[in-house]
């Protein structure tokens, strides 16, 4: 799995992460690239995380020569157990409690951890503006988003609905967030979602997307499309999202990308 993969500043970088058995642990490290010049058919791509735990959630900060991601690794060296379905068969992700976020600058060197507080810390991306980050906690029992500055300070919640917030991005102009959500109705997929949570799991297939101002206010659905959708980001134009969703499929495996 080489997967989210997100430009540098200057665009001129990727860094993603990777359980590629060559490269990795087996459960996932972060890396970089230079595309169009490295050959990771021949080499190996520059590691940035510390080889152990578990990571996730990797971006480029402001000036190119940093990287924020999430780790397991001060839990201990091992690979934290992947889950196994739920009692239903659904499929669901682990929301590892050991997972915090740290910054590191590209030879590896971890600079500062960002996150302290007990449970889930990932899925950090960064406002083009340089000023803020957005990531996903459970701090407050539920898991939401917040805000912070680069240096860990001035923690902000953004969203109290209850249901996985996740995924964020800001808008090219820094004010707004998009993200993909899930909204259970029932008081059955209340109860379902919150068994999952204490377990620290989530199920990720029914999501929409949602967008909101970087303080949270201004909360809109922008999808009703049902299933799964995912990974939103806005265009440069500060007007459209594109996405990815399963929602047009019979299966719940194919995906493919959408613009709203």
């Amino acid at each position: 799995n080489n997967a989210a993969a997100y430009w540098s500043f200057d665009g001129k970088q990727l860094t993603f992460q990777s359980d590629f058995a060559n490269w990795s642990n087996g459960c996932g490290q972060i890396f970089t690239v230079t595309p169009g010049k490295s050959d990771l058919q021949k080499n190996k791509p520059v590691r940035i995380s510390t080889g152990t735990g578990r990571t996730t959630c990797s971006y480029f900060l402001p000036g190119n020569k940093k990287i924020v991601y999430a780790s397991t690794h001060a839990a201990g060296k091992d690979c934290p157990p992947a889950p196994e379905r739920s009692a239903t068969g659904k499929y669901v992700w682990a929301i590892y409690e050991s997972f915090d976020i740290y910054t590191a600058d590209l030879e590896g060197n971890i600079i500062n951890r960002l996150t302290s507080t007990p449970g889930y810390d990932a899925e950090a991306t960064v406002s083009p503006k340089g000023d803020l980050m957005v990531f996903t906690s459970v701090r407050d029992g539920d898991l939401d988003l917040y805000t912070m500055n680069l240096d860990g300070s001035n923690v902000k919640r953004v969203t109290s609905v209850l249901g996985y917030d996740g995924g964020a991005f800001f808008s090219p102009d820094g004010t707004k967030l998009v993200f993909r959500a899930s909204r259970p109705q029932t008081e059955e997929a209340k109860k379902e979602y919150l068994d999952l949570l204490h377990q620290g799991l989530v199920q990720p297939t029914e999501m929409e997307i949602f967008t909101c101002n970087i303080d949270g206010s201004d909360l809109k659905q922008v999808t009703k499309l049902g299933k799964a959708n995912w990974a939103p980001y806005y265009l440069p134009d500060n007007k459209r999202i594109i996405f990815s969703s399963n929602h047009a499929a019979s299966r719940g495996y194919s995906f493919n990308l959408f613009m709203i």
